[in-house]
């Protein structure tokens, strides 16, 4: 796998034509595997004998992973996505309230709101740059990144030093010792977030955790807390914001596909759904672990080693999609069947969290702006320095064409 990202398409190609499952090679020369057939995943993400607790990573118990490897805080971090059986059941439904269709529907009136107010401050941008803004710096950033933020209680001057971090923590290309530096600051910020809600809770989900009990009288633990706390702010704005920025780039490109939405062929909702299964906002999600040799897509991957799931791969398997899976077609609505929010136990529960935000975002932006375009080719657009997210660093765009 190569630490500084870039486009995975054109790889995922040339393996999914060896095979459903191949070996890699993750930083640290740490050997593990990664499922890429939207087949293979589906049944992988769902099957009895993978875990997700770190227990089960062979090479970690070992001793063979160092402090400040890239990828730790994917296999350590405590909280739902490390977690399996009762102990995941538990942890997920002290979360899981704040996220039903309902809840989430409730909080239109605020989305829609915060999204208005972002595009006054990307026309302002604009005109300040003449004619040209950030997109995904004034729009697709701070909208999932406040929305997740007031869910939780987190105060705004946290918000650009919680989104620094979590770049940090999930980029691959990073040395052992900002690897470690970025985790360490981030449990201090949060920490210091769960302090403050502990002192005076608030109507916010954070203060719900720390106050939340089982029927048994458990309490969630301190760093439960903090990992389940880390894992909402990094997958509630990171994920979203490459969806938003990949959506752009991607209706940007296929102008024909804008004029179906435009025209009523094909809905904004359809949009959010080709997207996430054309150009995945994670690539390559770390870790599952087989706790026995498991065959899988015709290989056998052995008990203990780190999975990736190849959700960017997946997307694009013409086994699953069509020979034309690598054409964005906004009119496949629910056809495309993508696995980008996961499957099994696991499914993304903010998911329809992170569909209510992009169709609010890309709605609300090409209806204000209907000329809208990239001010630099596409091909130029620089790429995310991980191979986890799958997106662009900055998409400069004219508003006015």
């Amino acid at each position: 796998m190569d630490p500084a990202g870039g486009c995975p398409h054109a790889a995922n190609t040339r393996l999914l034509a060896q095979g459903a499952v191949t070996p890699v090679i993750l930083p640290g020369e740490v050997e593990g595997m990664a499922v890429l057939g939207h087949d293979a995943l589906k049944e992988f993400l769902s099957h009895p004998d993978v875990a997700k607790n770190a227990q089960h990573f062979a090479e970690l118990q070992a001793g063979g992973i160092a402090d400040g490897w890239p990828l730790k805080t994917f296999a350590t971090v405590q909280g739902m996505t490390t977690a399996d059986g009762a102990d995941h059941r538990r942890l997920r439904s002290l979360v899981s309230k704040a996220f039903t269709t309902r809840r989430v529907e409730e909080m239109r009136p605020r989305i829609e709101a915060l999204t208005a107010s972002l595009l006054d401050d990307l026309e302002e941008a604009a005109a300040a740059g003449d004619g040209v803004a950030d997109l995904r710096t004034h729009f697709a950033l701070p909208l999932p990144m406040g929305v997740i933020c007031e869910l939780l209680g987190v105060d705004a001057r946290h918000h650009d030093r919680l989104h620094h971090l979590s770049n940090q923590v999930v980029a691959t290309d990073i040395g052992p010792a900002e690897a470690i530096a970025a985790n360490r600051e981030m449990v201090e910020v949060l920490g210091a977030v769960a302090a403050a809600r502990t002192e005076s809770p608030g109507d916010d989900l954070t203060s719900a955790l720390i106050a939340a009990r089982e029927e048994n009288g458990d309490r969630l633990g301190p760093l439960e807390l903090i990992g389940t706390l880390m894992l909402m702010i990094i997958a509630g704005h990171e994920t979203t914001l490459n969806l938003i920025t990949n959506a752009v780039r991607a209706l940007c490109t296929h102008r024909d596909q804008l004029a179906l939405v435009r025209s009523g062929r094909a809905t904004w909702s359809d949009v959010v759904e080709e997207t996430l299964r054309w150009d995945s906002p994670v690539s390559y999600f770390p870790f599952r672990y087989p706790t026995r040799d498991l065959s899988l897509g015709g290989t056998v991957i052995p008990k203990g080693t780190p999975v990736l799931a190849g959700y960017s791969a997946a997307g694009r398997d013409t086994k699953a999609h069509g020979p034309d899976a690598e054409r964005f077609d906004v009119t496949r609505n629910g056809e495309s069947r993508h696995l980008s929010l996961g499957h099994g136990a696991h499914y993304c529960m903010g998911a329809p969290l992170a569909r209510l935000e992009g169709t609010a975002a890309l709605e609300q932006l090409f209806t204000r702006f209907p000329d809208l375009d990239l001010a630099v080719p596409e091909p130029e657009l620089p790429r995310h320095a991980s191979f986890v997210g799958n997106s662009v660093r900055t998409l400069p765009v004219r508003l006015h064409g």
